[in-house]
């Protein structure tokens, strides 16, 4: 009578209620559908107007890397993503270094989507002061969160085809506009090659800095294997869910960004190059378009926000259950939500001081830092995993991994300054409190 009373209580752990269509919708919508129209002027700038080749040169990289991504969540089917991958399979201390960096980028995005939310919501409520609405926003994404996955999943759903529509009605703006500019000034083949290749502007160093950037775009699809444990079949959905989330991304960048750059003079500057897209709007589709435009982006980095600080709590979940943070507070959950409540209130007290203290362009900057970092260590893991697995009999899976490794590396690199810099004492943080933790431990088995 005691086991059945036991087996007969409600377990505490998360439950698996995702399907595969709910597991893309999750990447797409915290990818954001809009995903390149927000950071569109900057690329132009950086790339001097080759937004879709670093469109499409950043999504080589993603895709090698989502491989590997899809490859290891088929071989640890529960939740850690990054953290996991490289603990299990390089090193646990790596893992944990791979993890604090994840976390970092996890944080800063729902982080700027609360900043850029609260100044979007001022150019339609423009006497409302900032922090007011930047502290509703931080409360508002919280709160959502503690309702619950299947509620985010049904809010994901809703978002993802919202966003489709506004997407339609981009695209069918520029399609007359582009059918009246041909009309009236007859423009050679030339014109519609230009934003993949325009001689006059390409410049290396340039191109490979603004694909840097346009990472930005994909950053979000490995959030997909942090719900491996609520994930119906997750040997199967999660790996599709990766890799197919990163390609549809991809397409429809380029496809949002070439319209853009065809639309918009060579050569004219933006009036702001943060809301650039929102600009190129207004001149294909007029005032409506243009505010039409203005609020989904809003609409998309509420999307974001919420799904973001989903992840960022079930990563530090993860840690928590591995020992890696305190499993007191980190590894704990709600008993009525089956959620960790826990680590899902304590982003949204990040998110509420950060977008008070933080910019938008600070956070921006910081973002790829740490997940480039966390990719170039799910590379290794596969190619350390196909090889012990197999050999050289695996060369091609290694080849994709060595990929993913050498191209992620190469954007690395060409971060800017300061998001290096910055990226680099968050990191070193993290080492110092993992030695401190290990220290801890270690001593009382001693005495």
């Amino acid at each position: 009578m005691t086991e059945t009373a036991q087996d007969s209580r409600p377990a505490t752990g998360l439950r698996r209620t995702l399907h595969f269509r709910d597991l893309l919708l999750y990447g797409i919508v915290l990818i954001q559908p809009t995903a390149p129209m927000p950071s569109f002027g900057v690329i132009y700038q950086e790339a001097r107007g080759h937004v879709v080749t670093a469109i499409l040169l950043a999504m080589v990289a993603m895709l090698f890397t989502s491989i590997s991504y899809g490859r290891m969540a088929r071989v640890y089917p529960h939740g850690g993503s990054a953290f996991l991958y490289v603990g299990r399979e390089i090193h646990p201390s790596l893992g944990y270094i791979t993890g604090w960096c994840l976390v970092m980028d996890y944080v800063l995005n729902p982080l700027i989507c609360t900043i850029w939310c609260a100044r979007a919501v001022m150019n339609f409520l423009p006497g409302v002061p900032y922090f007011a609405v930047a502290i509703f926003f931080a409360i508002f994404f919280t709160l959502l969160n503690c309702n619950g996955v299947e509620t985010s999943a049904r809010i994901n759903a809703g978002m993802a085809a919202a966003l489709g529509v506004v997407i339609v009605l981009v695209l069918v703006a520029a399609v007359r506009w582009l059918m009246h500019f041909t009309q009236a000034a007859h423009p050679d083949a030339g014109f519609y090659l230009t934003p993949f290749y325009d001689p006059a502007t390409l410049n290396t160093g340039g191109l490979l800095r603004g694909t840097s950037i346009a990472v930005l775009t994909y950053i979000g699809f490995d959030g997909i294997s942090t719900l491996t444990d609520e994930a119906r079949d997750p040997e199967r959905s999660v790996p599709r869910a990766i890799v197919l989330t990163c390609l549809v991304t991809g397409i429809l960048a380029s496809i949002e960004v070439y319209v853009a750059q065809l639309v918009w003079p060579r050569g004219l500057a933006f009036p702001d190059l943060d809301t650039a897209y929102v600009h190129v709007s207004g001149r294909m589709g007029g005032p409506i378009l243009f505010w039409i435009v203005n609020s989904a982006l809003l609409l998309a980095n509420i999307g974001s926000g919420m799904a973001s600080q989903l992840g960022a709590a079930r990563l530090l979940y993860a840690m928590g259950q591995d020992g890696a943070l305190p499993k007191q507070f980190f590894g704990v959950v709600s008993a009525k939500s089956r959620i960790p409540r826990n680590n899902v209130l304590l982003i949204g007290a990040v998110c509420l001081v950060g977008a008070l203290v933080f910019s938008y362009q600070l956070g921006t900057e910081l973002l790829n830092y740490g997940a480039l970092l966390a990719f170039m260590g799910v590379n290794v893991a596969a190619m350390l995993r196909l090889w012990r697995h197999g050999g050289m009999r695996q060369w091609f899976g290694m080849l994709l991994s060595l990929g993913g490794l050498v191209t992620c590396l190469g954007l690395w690199v060409n971060l800017g300054k300061l998001a290096l810099t910055v990226g680099t004492c968050w990191a070193a943080a993290g080492i110092l409190l993992w030695l401190m933790r290990r220290k801890v431990t270690v001593l009382p088995a001693e005495a």
